[in-house]
């Protein structure tokens, strides 16, 4: 039950069109999903979907699917096409072209929707760095990224006060989706209207104005900071905006792009803010489909000094010689195109590093890729090395959605390969798309596919 100091809230803030926010609540929400184009197209996926799906106008890869459940059994998720995600959640992202080759940063980025959809959209030339404070939800980011198959990111867990001692003027994009007082999710999660109050607005408020001092410095000159919220309190958005912006007058609001203006409310004018603060946007369950989203595009002026400045050095361990040519001797048994990243040792493992940011030397929950353990001088391949890698290996089984073989090897069962595919070690592949590995050895595969993420 929502308190009713929130109802009271939202009327004065919607006015007359309050009865439709409350309708639209007592209505069940949508899931969406997002093609990740980093493993496939999204022409190729809809031609390949097992479900029927309506495009968002505003997310040139975001659908609705005709299937709300159990989207998490589906070989299109275990294979990493698709990220099942909030439409309004899809919306941030979208706010702005975002360009191959950009380094990101998020700053709160797990569960990953947003890190992931900023990765796909950056390509492999580019960059991105995912921080999540909590080190037990860092490990869901470092999940997905592993899922999606992304080979240009890396994961880390501190605080943004940490961030702003490591990086200076260091990113073409800071997104900041901050932690707050969830009402734009109450539909959605029962716990959240149990503990809405007014206090816990006021301290989120508070937090989301520290974070946003913290990174500031980090977006190089003409670079952008993306803020954005899930809640529909002025205190948690415009106001933050108008207090972050008084204090930091390098930094303007710009325009979204128009295809979410279409989508979206203008934001809130309050005394004392620009009048650029209606360029804000609020996404509203009873205007577009989804939960509630406030986004807040703002430009770091072009002129001052960009150079970029990384305040740390990097600590790794390298490979000896004779794990270098372990690994040497796995890329040139097992792949038919050359892979260019640097190996480094991520603890019992070996890590290929496709970016050129430095690693730190502390709380790093992913540098690059996982790409495997050698073990008595033989290299065993990790899950994250067949999803990011395994369009280029030379063993490659390919199963099509109506293959019964395709369920049996998300239960983590041996399957037939009776296609000519060699043997040893292989990708196993679905529509073309990488869903995990395995090794062939008389026609038959031994499942590697992880023991936690099986269907049952």
């Amino acid at each position: 039950m929502l308190n009713e100091k929130f109802y009271s809230r939202m009327k004065e803030l919607l006015g007359d069109k309050y009865e439709d926010f409350s309708a639209a609540l007592e209505r069940p929400g949508v899931k969406g999903v997002r093609v990740n184009n980093t493993k496939i197209s999204t022409a190729d996926f809809c031609a390949a979907a097992s479900f029927g799906l309506k495009p968002l106008s505003y997310v040139e890869n975001g659908f609705i699917p005709d299937r709300q459940s159990e989207i998490g059994q589906t070989p299109e998720h275990h294979a990493g096409m698709i990220y099942a995600q909030d439409p309004g959640a899809m919306a941030t992202v979208s706010a702005l072209d975002v360009q191959e080759g950009w380094w990101v940063l998020d700053t709160c980025a797990a569960p990953g929707g947003k890190s992931t959809q900023l990765a796909d959209k950056i390509g492999d030339s580019g960059f991105i760095l995912s921080n999540e404070y909590v080190p037990k939800r860092a490990k869901i980011l470092v999940s997905n990224f592993e899922r999606l198959g992304m080979r240009n990111a890396m994961v880390i867990s501190g605080d943004t006060r940490a961030l702003s001692d490591m990086f200076c003027r260091a990113f073409d994009l800071v997104l900041t989706d901050a932690p707050c007082s969830g009402e734009g999710m109450l539909r959605k999660y029962t716990e959240a209207a149990e503990h809405w109050c007014e206090e816990n607005v006021s301290l989120c408020a508070e937090r989301q104005a520290e974070i946003l001092n913290n990174v500031a410095d980090l977006v190089k000159g003409g670079g952008y900071l993306l803020y954005s919220t899930c809640t529909y309190s002025i205190e948690e958005n415009e106001q933050t905006v108008v207090s972050f912006l008084a204090s930091h007058p390098d930094f303007r609001i710009v325009p979204v792009k128009e295809e979410l203006k279409e989508v979206t409310s203008d934001g809130i004018m309050i005394p004392g803010a620009p009048s650029e603060i209606v360029e804000t946007r609020r996404f509203y369950p009873h205007v577009s489909e989804g939960e509630g989203q406030y986004i807040a595009l703002l430009k770091r002026d072009e002129n001052i000094d960009n150079s970029q400045t990384i305040l740390y050095k990097e600590r790794v361990l390298p490979l000896s010689k004779q794990e270098t040519e372990i690994v040497r001797r796995f890329i040139t048994d097992n792949f038919s195109e050359k892979i260019t990243p640097r190996f480094i040792k991520q603890g019992e493992y070996v890590a290929a590093v496709s970016h050129n940011c430095p690693i730190p030397a502390h709380s790093v929950f992913m540098p690059g890729v996982i790409f495997g353990e050698i073990v008595k001088n033989n290299f065993f391949p990790h899950h994250q090395m067949f999803s990011a890698y395994g369009k280029m290996m030379k063993n490659q089984l390919n199963l099509k959605k109506d293959d019964p073989r395709v369920q049996k090897y998300l239960r983590g069962e041996e399957i037939e390969a009776s296609e000519n595919v060699g043997s040893g070690w292989c990708a196993v592949c679905y529509e073309g798309v990488p869903i995990g590995g395995g090794k062939i050895s008389q026609g038959r595969v031994k499942n590697h596919y992880p023991k936690g993420l099986r269907n049952k």
